[in-house]
């Protein structure tokens, strides 16, 4: 089995192969296509990735590759993880909004949007590569903003289904503080990419997120950065993004007085590549727990293999909505449990959505509809109505000058 991993150089890709090692029963690979034009950061992690391998005694052959059609040819799986403008590109989408006061973050509010317009082109390109190369391959894609991008690609006729990390940490976190492996637990999980809330959290058909919350709201909000008093009315955990919403104001003075998430990673990123250069090293080092993506080895083989295997399990990707939420468009893209065969994701019944969190998810898909728009036929209008739909930007003062400011910091990205 051939899978492909588009965006293979990422200091990520480490914590692919050691999923890929420890999980060889469920995903039994022969070979691992690592595709990335920059040669040098790709030479350094396929050389770890085939440490890793041969330690583990796992047989998958590891191919290095700039070029994309020779990579994808044949390929059963495509994983797409890329970032156009590297770290540099993410630390303007972190900080060029704080000029207009608006949270900084490279997936939601103006910096999601900048990266949206980077990326989605780029990722369209990539995607009728192995539409040629490889036609009955799945794309999973993990390149955030994943619900515009898994939207563009599902607008595109292409095989993909969108993964985030979120649900599977929630999952491995709830079940450690129960006691429970992660497989007796199943998650109550609602609404659209880095904009959810776990509803509830199911042990053999019981909901014992009341029982949860009784016993370690204090801790969950605590890793939140919630107010405990949040977490306890709303009877509710919301993903760690919310707190973009939930505590805007609070966030973009942090986010003012501190170093931004880009330049911490861009410095881990620095000391992953010398461990990875290191030819003693051969598992997956401790670093990379801070670099963050926890659990996404896990998710993508997970994924992967029922997709493949027909197994018909639950989890939670991101596909289309078609009538799950009734108050989202049917082609919109929403993140929910769904069943998972050879065919693709079918979103499992979701219990009516409290107004509290239904309009806020249709404000962010409608949001997201006219990113795409702007991703895909460009103008600075469409970029305005887009900031302006948001709801972390809103303005119309605050959204022309935003898109003044987004324009010209990645004008060398865009082809319009």
């Amino acid at each position: 089995m051939k899978l492909a991993v588009v965006g293979g150089g990422s200091t990520y890709t480490p914590e692919l192969i050691d999923g890929f090692a420890r999980l060889r029963d469920d995903l039994p690979l022969t070979e691992i296509a690592l595709i990335d034009p920059d040669a040098e950061r790709l030479d350094l992690v396929a050389g770890v990735a085939r440490r890793m391998l041969a330690k583990a005694g796992h047989p998958a052959k590891v191919v290095a590759t700039a070029d994309v059609a020779a990579g994808v040819k044949d390929a059963q799986a495509v994983l797409f993880q890329l970032r156009v403008g590297g770290q540099a590109a993410r630390n303007v989408d972190e900080t060029l909004p704080l000029q207009c006061g608006c949270v900084g973050q490279e997936t939601t509010g103006a910096g999601g949007l900048a990266k949206a317009l980077r990326t989605v082109p780029l990722v369209l390109e990539l995607a009728e590569q192995v539409r040629t190369h490889a036609p009955d391959a799945w794309i999973v894609d993990f390149t955030n903003p994943v619900g515009i991008v898994t939207r563009a690609l599902l607008d595109a006729g292409h095989r993909a289904i969108g993964l985030c990390n979120v649900a599977i940490g929630f999952q491995r976190r709830f079940a450690a503080r129960l006691g429970l492996t992660p497989e007796q637990v199943q998650l109550g999980h609602v609404g659209l990419n880095h904009l959810t809330w776990e509803r509830a959290v199911y042990v053999d058909g019981e909901n014992v997120l009341p029982k949860l919350l009784a016993d370690s709201a204090q801790e969950i909000a605590d890793d939140l950065k919630l107010p405990v008093e949040l977490i306890t009315r709303l009877q509710v955990v919301p993903s760690y993004y919310l707190r973009y919403f939930y505590a805007h104001d609070l966030v973009v003075e942090e986010q003012k007085s501190a170093p931004s998430r880009a330049a911490e990673v861009a410095a881990m990123e620095e000391e992953l590549l010398k461990l990875y250069a290191d030819p003693a090293v051969d598992t997956k080092p401790e670093l990379l727990g801070k670099r963050g993506g926890a659990f996404y080895s896990e998710a993508a083989v997970a994924l992967i293999a029922s997709l493949l295997g027909d197994r018909g399990d639950v989890q939670v990707v991101n596909t289309r909505n078609n009538g799950t939420l009734p108050f989202l468009a049917d082609d919109a893209v929403i993140e929910v449990p769904a069943k998972i065969t050879a065919t693709g994701a079918v979103p499992l019944p979701v219990e009516p959505v409290e107004p509290l969190y239904a309009g806020l998810i249709a404000a962010v898909s409608a949001y997201e509809e006219l990113a795409l728009e702007a991703a895909r036929y460009g103008g600075a209008d469409r970029v305005r109505n887009a900031l302006l739909a948001h709801p972390l930007v809103g303005q119309e003062a605050i959204a022309a000058e935003l898109t003044g400011l987004l324009l010209e910091a990645n004008g060398k990205y865009l082809k319009w």
